[in-house]
């Protein structure tokens, strides 16, 4: 059975939602997916897997801090066997662009240019902010114009905007991607 790691940096758990849905979906195809959450460790050797998914969400611009150390400490092992990347912002729910320059600016840091990314929405979580957060992120929220129309600003609600069958479908790809011949 190949076996795939799923390291991820994760803020809020949208992150770490996604990549639960993600191993769930290589697991039913087979295979055998662990999940390492960043926050907790940085240890775990990717060269003993058979493929690498990185994940990681934005914030203040920029990817998680230990997801960059991570990629950039194992570089080598990423680029020498299958890899994927998923980045995860509200920027991947509107039509600004602004999801693809952090995954150019991300791949700029770290040297890493893997073959499959995937550019996931997150999500407002109101009900979790503290009082100064969720002023923000109304704030944040207001002014930015969705794909499918604007992001809600109404604070006493939750509002998920990752699109799931996307998620799984980039699973299943890298799941077929990793069981092809040669591979």
């Amino acid at each position: 059975m190949k076996k795939v790691l799923i390291a991820y940096g994760t803020t809020e758990g949208q992150t770490e939602k996604i990549a639960d849905v993600i191993a769930d979906s290589l697991r039913s195809r087979g295979l055998d997916a662990t999940m390492l959450d960043l926050r907790d460790s940085q240890d775990e050797a990717p060269d003993a897997y058979d493929g690498v998914i990185v994940g990681g969400s934005i914030h203040v611009g920029k990817h998680d801090k230990r997801v960059v150390d991570f990629v950039e400490k194992n570089r080598g092992t990423l680029t020498s066997r299958p890899s994927a990347f998923f980045s995860v912002s509200l920027d991947a729910h509107s039509a600004t662009g602004e999801a693809e320059k952090y995954v150019d600016e991300f791949e700029e840091q770290t040297g890493w240019r893997p073959a499959k990314v995937a550019l996931f929405a997150g999500a407002l979580l109101f009900t979790q902010y503290g009082f100064v957060k969720r002023l923000m992120m109304k704030r944040i929220a207001a002014g930015k114009p969705g794909t499918l129309g604007t992001l809600g600003t109404d604070t006493s609600r939750d509002y998920v905007y990752t699109e799931w069958d996307g998620v799984r479908r980039f699973a299943e790809d890298f799941a077929a991607g990793l069981s092809a011949p040669g591979t």
